[in-house]
């Protein structure tokens, strides 16, 4: 372990440029923005257009509101709603205040909701009509929530007698009303907007949860300067600047999602947010329509826009697009070289890897780069060191397969509440993975998959992500995963759970095609067929759901 500390030698950092020295809070992005461009637009949703001059006005007023009901330095205020334009203002509000944004899962259960607040101890909660039945039925004012901030006026009836409930364009109009900024009876007198908390770089900015590949949901500490320094590395990195237009189909209680709307309001850019990629055809209409240059996705997103939209008839008409990136989890070659095939050849593809414990990013691959290492994760980013440690903890020689490890200042402090979790994470200084990966003769990274995905079969170890790539090379799904069943002979056999191209496919495509290319210990003996496969909140593939998918549909067909 002692020769971790020899690699600087050998892995150089590239210096962050930021994009203005006197930003140290993630608010200074939206403020700067708006003193340069306070008449452009910042956000697109729908037939709604923010400028920047309006956000940052109502984000004024929504946190002179969180002030006003007693919002400490601190606190811990929870969003749960679908991306918007008032998902924005909320954000930046609360920081504002100087609270700590929570961003919860749109998917979550009333028991994952009842977690998060508890946790958290949050009292506030900003959210809309959506999720009124999953609040209302989750008890929450017994956990210590006391106020509600829902999107809408007519949306406040249910709840008004649980929790201190309030429309959100109450309080965050231009002018609010003198009645909203005066706090409740009994309460201490709120400070003016001329006192706002004071804040440091190191002060907490954002928690957000994670499952991660094992145990209970994680909240990851994210500090202002965690945030600041990433995004400012990803805007160096991805040239943006405020010609840039960026679609936005990933959720912001998503890390990337929340990434893609930092980097670009601290460009001075506009994000169009589209929340129907169940429709991805309507997704790449409005593309051509506000003409995007920026679109980012996971792997699925890119398999969906390939297989269930018309993108190679429309490939003249982005004309606007400079560039796509991906992350979150591996995306096979197979889709990598359809979607350079399919692109116009002007848009620049750009490979990413990061972890919501980095504040979104740590490596990527420079598309000059794409052909020749496109299997690659690239190098790390401006302000970040990456390294691979062997089994014995020391740093592994070229080619040589070990664990992932990085270090920057855009590494979370910690776990929220999770002493030991964050220990394990952040162990000896750098932030352990937990992905498998080597490094090249020329300094660029690799993964293998996860230690905790390997399957066990006979006397052989086998990496799922090796046999996926090899099923999506066929052309016959959108996507697949392969699982491990329990086998008392071999101990795992290998399965496939897929969503096929088009509704003929059949086991026997599968495993016929897997035998001619594959050695027979690692072709599936068996498959099952899905519309869609279960995802975590980082768009990974959820392994386990998928594992109890499968059984159901074996069950279902017995």
């Amino acid at each position: 372990m002692n020769s971790m500390n020899s690699m600087n030698s050998t892995n150089s950092i590239t210096p962050i440029i930021p994009i203005d020295p006197s930003i140290t809070l993630v608010h200074h992005f939206l403020e700067r923005s708006t003193r340069l461009y306070p008449d452009k637009v910042a956000i697109i949703h729908g037939k709604v257009r923010a400028t920047y001059a309006d956000i940052n006005s109502r984000a004024d007023n929504f946190a002179l509101y969180l002030l006003s009901i007693g919002t400490r330095k601190g606190d811990r205020i929870a969003l749960l709603m679908e991306n918007c334009v008032e998902y924005v203002i909320s954000y930046y509000g609360i920081m504002k205040a100087g609270a700590v944004a929570v961003p919860l899962n749109s998917d979550l259960k009333p028991e994952g909701l009842r977690y998060a607040i508890e946790d958290l101890e949050a009292k506030i909660l900003i959210s809309n009509k959506r999720f009124e039945k999953l609040i209302s039925t989750s008890n929450l004012h017994k956990l210590g929530l006391v106020h509600l901030i829902l999107k809408s006026p007519h949306e406040l009836s249910a709840l008004s007698s649980q929790l201190s409930t309030i429309s959100f364009d109450t309080v965050s109009s231009p002018s609010p009303p003198t009645s909203c900024l005066l706090p409740p009876a009994g309460s201490s007198p709120s400070p003016s907007a001329s006192r706002l908390p004071t804040l440091l770089p190191f002060d907490l900015a954002s928690i957000i949860y994670t499952s991660g590949s094992t145990g209970g949901p994680k909240g990851v500490m994210l500090t202002h300067r965690n945030i600041v320094d990433n995004v400012s590395s990803i805007c160096q990195y991805l040239r943006l600047t405020d010609k840039d237009i960026q679609m936005c189909v990933l959720p912001f209680f998503y890390v990337m999602g929340k990434s893609l709307l930092n980097t670009h309001i601290a460009v001075g850019g506009t994000v169009v947010i589209n929340n129907q990629f169940a429709f991805p055809a309507t997704v790449l209409k409005e593309m051509i329509a506000e003409k995007v240059t920026g679109f980012s996705g996971v792997p699925s997103t890119f398999a969906y826009l390939l297989h269930r939209s018309p993108l190679a008839s429309n490939r003249d008409k982005l004309t606007s697009l400079r560039y796509v990136s991906q992350a979150g989890g591996h995306m096979s070659k197979a889709i990598k070289e359809e979607l350079r095939r399919v692109l116009p050849s002007y848009t620049e593809i750009f490979i990413m890897y990061g972890a919501t414990e980095a504040a979104a990013r740590l490596s990527y691959l420079e598309p000059t780069c794409f052909s020749d290492k496109m299997e690659s994760i690239g190098k790390a980013i401006p302000g970040v060191e990456l390294m691979v440690l062997n089994d014995q903890g020391d740093v592994a020689a070229n080619g040589e397969i070990g664990e992932l490890v990085a270090r920057g200042t855009n590494i979370m402090p910690g776990y929220w509440r999770r002493t030991e979790a964050t220990k394990k994470a952040l162990a000896n200084g750098w932030y352990h993975t937990g992905d498998r990966a080597y490094r090249d003769n020329e300094g660029f990274f690799f993964l293998v998959g996860r230690q905790d995905d390997l399957l066990k079969v006979g006397g052989h170890r086998i990496s799922p992500v090796e046999v996926e790539d090899v099923l999506m090379e066929s052309g016959l799904f959108v996507e697949a995963v392969v699982i491990g069943l329990p086998d008392k002979l071999l101990g795992n056999k290998i399965a496939v759970l897929a969503v096929p191209v088009r509704n003929n496919c059949s086991e026997n495509n599968i495993l016929g095609y897997c035998t001619d290319r594959l050695p027979k210990y690692k072709v599936p003996s068996e498959a099952r067929f899905a519309k869609n496969l279960p995802k975590k909140v980082s768009g990974k593939i959820d392994r386990r759901s998928c594992l109890v998918l499968y059984q159901q549909l074996v069950t279902d067909s017995s």
